[in-house]
This record gives structure tokens, sequence and C-alpha cells, in this order.
């Protein structure tokens, strides 16, 4: 897999970068044992084995959003279209067109079911600020 070699001579590259291929590397392999614990669960016949393999499966996908959340907090850029495209409601490709003034949101077919919902809130949160007061 070209993703667990550094294409750039490791001595050039700094230590955030190599940080970051290693994220992303674990991000890979976390999203392939997914599928294959995945494609075990599907095929195999016994029960007990199959809650194993997607309980395992569960795990992985728990590695992969820790891993997520660590490049998000470093990466500004991943943290925006994070919060542009995760958890929006409707059709990702009109939060897209949204996102980049393609479309006013006013334009966009069924108005306001694509809008992110890091800004449904209109104030830019998650809409979790009123936890922090409970």
């Amino acid at each position: 897999m070209s993703s667990e070699n550094l294409h750039e001579a490791r001595e050039d590259l700094p230590e955030d970068i190599i940080d970051k291929h290693r994220a992303i590397t674990s991000l890979i392999e976390e999203f392939d044992a997914v599928d294959w614990y995945d494609q075990r669960a599907a095929v195999t016949q016994d029960a007990e084995l199959k809650a194993i393999l997607i309980h395992n499966r569960n795990e992985e996908m728990e590695h992969a959003a820790m891993v997520l959340e660590w490049l998000r907090r470093r990466y500004p850029v991943i943290d925006e279209h994070l919060r542009t495209y995760l958890y929006c409601e409707g059709d990702i490709l009109e939060a897209e067109e949204v996102a980049t003034g393609k479309v006013d949101e006013d334009e966009a077919p069924a108005a306001g079911t694509s809008r992110p919902a890091a800004t449904a809130a209109g104030d830019g949160s998650l809409g979790i600020g009123s936890l922090r007061d409970a």
C-alpha cells in the first residue's frame, strides 16, 4: 500500500508531517479492519462468532474516530471540512455548493435541509453549548 511509505526522504520532512502520515496510515488501517470484520461477520454462520466480529468491528470504528479527531484538532482545513459535511442534513453535494458559495443557501433545493450542522444554530456552535452550563 502506498500510504505505508513516505514519498519524500524522511530526513527532509518535519516531525509534524511524519506524525500526520502516521495518523493517516492508522486511519486507513482502522477502516481496512472495519471492512474485514464486516465481510467476515456477513458470511459466518456461527452467531457467537458473528457477535464477536461485530464487536471488534465497532472497536475499530472507535479507533478511527479517535485518530480523525486527532487530525481535526491539528489541521484547520480538516476541521473546516468536517464542520461543513459531518452531520449535515440533506444532499451532501448541495451542502458543498452552499459552503463554497456556488449556490446561495436560499436557492438550494429544499432550502435549509443541506445546512451543515455546525451552522444550524446560527452561531457556529455544534449546538452543545447548553451542556456546558448544566
